[in-house]
Formats: C-alpha cells, sequence, structure tokens
C-alpha cells in the first residue's frame, strides 16, 4: 500500500471510530497505582523548570553547549540521579543515565530525545522525551524494581538535534550512533567557533581521532526509543493522546549562495543590474511552485513514475527559513544573498529528484539573470522506517496504559508517519528504533505556543513505564 492512501486509510478508520473521544477522560478514581505524583505532577513541573533555563530572556533558547544548555544539562543529570542512574557527560555534551538492571553484560535499551531548542522554543519539543523516560524509571526505583531489570537501560539527552548554532543537525545522536563525521568537530558557528571550541570551552576536549570513541558497539545495544511531541495536527484530529510512528521523512538542507554585483541604489539603471536580491526571490518562488507541483517539473526517464508523485504529493515539504544579504544596507544594491533551504520526503528517490530539478532550474535562471549561484547541502538524512516488533510493544503499551488509565476499553491506537526529523533518525544506523507520539494542541511546535496537556504528559508516561515493566 502506498505511504499516502495508508495515511489516509488512518484518518479514515479511526474518524470513524469516534470524534467522541477527542478528549480523553482521564478517571479520576484510578489514580492509584498510576503514579500521578511522578508521571504527571512532577513531570510537568520539571518540564516548566527546564523551560526556564534559556540564554535569551524572554524566550526559550537553547543551543549545542551554550551556557543554557549546560546548566539544563547539569539539571537533568540531577533528576537522573534521583531516578537512581549511575550519570556521565560524554565527549559531545550528551548527557546519559544508565541502571544497569540483572545482567549487566546484557544488550541495553537507550531512551533518548534531544535537550537543545530553537530560537523561542515551546517547552516541550525534546524535553517531553527526557523526562518522560526519567519519570518511568523514577516509578521503578520507588517500588524496588529498578534493580530487576533484565536488561541495562540507558537514558539520553542528546546535545544536539535542531542545529540551530552550527546547522549541521544530530551532533549529539550522530556521534552515538557512530556517523558522524570528523569534519564535523570543525563546522564553524556565526561568530566563527567551532564546534570542537564550543566543547573545549566547557572542558570537553575531543580529538578527531577520539570522536570515534563515541560510538557504541551495535552488538551491546537492543534497541532505541524516543518519545516526542507529534509537532503536528493529526493525533488531535483523531481525538487521540497517544500514536505510534510508523516512520520518519528524509530531509536536506541546503545553503544557496547567490552572487552579483554590488552597487548604488540610486544610480545604477534597472537594465544594467546584476541584482542577487532579485534573483534570490525568483529562486525563492521557484522552490515554492516546484514543491507545491512536483508533477509539473519531475519526470523520471522520461516517464512519471505515478508511486513517487504520489508521494511527493503527499509528503513533499519545502522551506526558506533564513535569508542574509551583504552588505545589508537599504540603500545599496547587494554584492550577495544567501539562504536556506530544508527539504522533507518520504521517498528518498523522489526527494533526490527534487533536490536535481532544482539545482538545474536555479542554475538556468541565474544564468538568465547574470548572476552566479552555488548550492552546499549542508545535511542529509534517508527516511527511516521503524522497527514493526518495537512499535507493536509500543502500540500495545500504550493502549494498556489508556485503558489503565481510563477504566474503559480503548480503541485502535494510531499509526502515523513523522514529517519532522528526530533523534531516531541518527540512531536508525545503530540500532532498532520506535517512536511515540504525544498529541500537541494545534499541532503547533517551534513555538511559545507548543502545549501539551498535564494528563498526556502523564499518558505518555505511563506508556513507557508500562512498555519497561512488559518487555525489559
Amino acid at each position: 500500500m502506498a505511504i499516502s492512501s495508508f495515511i489516509l486509510f488512518c484518518y479514515l478508520l479511526i474518524s470513524l471510530l469516534s470524534h467522541a473521544a477527542s478528549s480523553y477522560m482521564y478517571s479520576e478514581d484510578r489514580r492509584d497505582g498510576l503514579f500521578p505524583e511522578i508521571l504527571r505532577e512532577e513531570a510537568v513541573t520539571r518540564l516548566n523548570e527546564l523551560g526556564k533555563v534559556s540564554d535569551a530572556h524572554g524566550y526559550l533558547e537553547r543551543t549545542f553547549m551554550s551556557p543554557a544548555s549546560v546548566r539544563a544539562g547539569d539539571l537533568i543529570r540531577q533528576w537522573m540521579e534521583d531516578a537512581g542512574l549511575r550519570t556521565w557527560v560524554d565527549q559531545m555534551g550528551n548527557v546519559h543515565g544508565r541502571v544497569e538492571g540483572v545482567n549487566a553484560s546484557a544488550q541495553a535499551l537507550l531512551i533518548g530525545s534531544h535537550l537543545d531548542t530553537v530560537v523561542d522554543a515551546g517547552i516541550f519539543d525534546g524535553s517531553l522525551g527526557i523526562i518522560t523516560a526519567i519519570s518511568a524509571l523514577k516509578v521503578l526505583k520507588s517500588t524496588g524494581k529498578l534493580g530487576k531489570l533484565k536488561r541495562p537501560v540507558e537514558v539520553i539527552a542528546f546535545s544536539d538535534e535542531e542545529g540551530v548554532r552550527f546547522q549541521s543537525t544530530f551532533l549529539g545522536s550522530a556521534a552515538v550512533a557512530g556517523v558522524l563525521p570528523v569534519s564535523a568537530l570543525q563546522i564553524s558557528d556565526k561568530s566563527g567557533v567551532t564546534v570542537q571550541d564550543a566543547l573545549k570551552e566547557n572542558s570537553i576536549d575531543i580529538a578527531e581521532q577520539s570522536l570515534s570513541q563515541l560510538k557504541y558497539d551495535p552488538a551491546s545495544v537492543w534497541g532505541y526509543i524516543e518519545v516526542h511531541i507529534e509537532q503536528g495536527p493529526v493525533l488531535e484530529w483523531v481525538g487521540f493522546p497517544l500514536g505510534v510512528v510508523q516512520g520518519i521523512a528524509g530531509q536536506t538542507r541546503l545553503k544557496v549562495t547567490v552572487r552579483g554585483s554590488q552597487g548604488h541604489a540610486g544610480t545604477v539603471p534597472m537594465s544594467m543590474r546584476q541584482d542577487p536580491m532579485a534573483a534570490a526571490a525568483e529562486l525563492i518562488v521557484l522552490l515554492e511552485r516546484l514543491c507545491k507541483h512536483p508533477k509539473d517539473f519531475l519526470s523520471f526517464n522520461g516517464h512519471s513514475d505515478g508511486s513517487i508523485l504520489e508521494s511527493l504529493s503527499t509528503s513533499l515539504v519545502c522551506t526558506v527559513g533564513e535569508i542574509s544579504t551583504w552588505p545589508s544596507a537599504s540603500n545599496v544594491i547587494p554584492g550577495q544573498v544567501t539562504f536556506t533551504v530544508d527539504l522533507r520526503a518520504i521517498d528518498d528517490e523522489g526527494r533526490e529528484s527534487v533536490l536535481y530539478e532544482l539545482s538545474n532550474q536555479m542554475y538556468q535562471r541565474c544564468e538568465k539573470r547574470s548572476v552566479s549561484c552555488s548550492l552546499e547541502r549542508k545535511h542529509d538524512a534517508d527516511a527511516v522506517i521503524c522497527d514493526s516488533n518495537l512499535s507493536s510493544q509500543l502500540k500495545s503499551a500504550s493502549y494498556a496504559a489508556l485503558k489503565r488509565m481510563t477504566g474503559e476499553t480503548q480503541h485502535e491506537v494510531p499509526v502515523i508517519m513523522s514529517g519532522a526529523g528526530h533523534d531516531a533518525m541518527a540512531m536508525s544506523h545503530l540500532t532498532k528504533v520506535g517512536m511515540l507520539f504525544v498529541r500537541c494542541r494545534g499541532g503547533i511546535s517551534h513555538s511559545p505556543a507548543e502545549h501539551v496537556l498535564d494528563d498526556d504528559v502523564w499518558a505518555a508516561g505511563v506508556a513507557v513505564l508500562t512498555f519497561l515493566e512488559t518487555h525489559m
């Protein structure tokens, strides 16, 4: 079944079940044995507390190895220790908390998410997955079951997923997975500080030859799971607090640089201008047209590929999120314009076809305008399909958790695709991965309006606890 058809099938099936389920009623008289004091009250308090740890005044911002990021890591480490975990910080700034269980040599379950944020962020993106995992393990500690786990369980708060500071995502998880290139240490931010410099400023000395030591041995890892807000409207639309992720869209990030002829805004005739700003505007509109109507641009060996085009029509999204000019003065025709492109699709072949066509079209338009343009690929990640067995286990745990919380037989837990990237993408190079999504109000994320109901935080915690009790 094509992915787009599968998604549509899920929508229709779940909507037919009942829109009356749009807000789950968590039974007040079933709180015993569900540990609301840890999985709800304390978890929500910690999310709010972590949301105040920021490098900016008036809004939330934590980027790789910034002062606030380090403070957040210290706070998370305290909470890990409170849950009975042994903790440490690795050479990429990732914060780890681990319990060995009854068999320290068994393959370990890794649970993680990221502690960094975008600029003007919400408090749940990344943090929810970390806090939920810690809370579930704290419950096991309080009931005397933590040391009885059949295998080691390790929580990892990854230092960078968003890629805001260095425009290179998954610095933390890619290092653990062993897919971070050595060259990443020399990537610099807008101030000229490299990744390696940022680590050294925080007393973490990492050399190129030691980067490979951060990689986990695949034979030592059983699997990886991640709890994350959905960052989309599907769960709210179908009225479910939790959903299991079937897969994650592949993504590419580009840096496009357009160079022209700098000049005086009042003296250069329009017919003689080589204006990179006007050219960049045309390229951005081109990108929008291509991504809205890929079938008007793409062909495969002279023939349209129906399945790829169908997939692109439902999953392809393209965004220009950042643009800068030089010298950036109101009375100067700029000499250079730079902008970013974020392109995502479920189908990797289709994504590459879009990028190929985009490059050709951009170079043609720049040539017509007598400006030069270059496209630099800053980040690539293939689409990831989650492990079917792990997804099934997470689905069963979610179903059981909701039944325990409501006292009623629940409808089928939805299975959905993720258009957003997650650390699970990098970790899929190391081990099997599974993800659990949590309902997010309005589907809003990367915004201070990002919100998760307290009871949905609780539901996620009960689901993780149920998964650990059942399978670990």
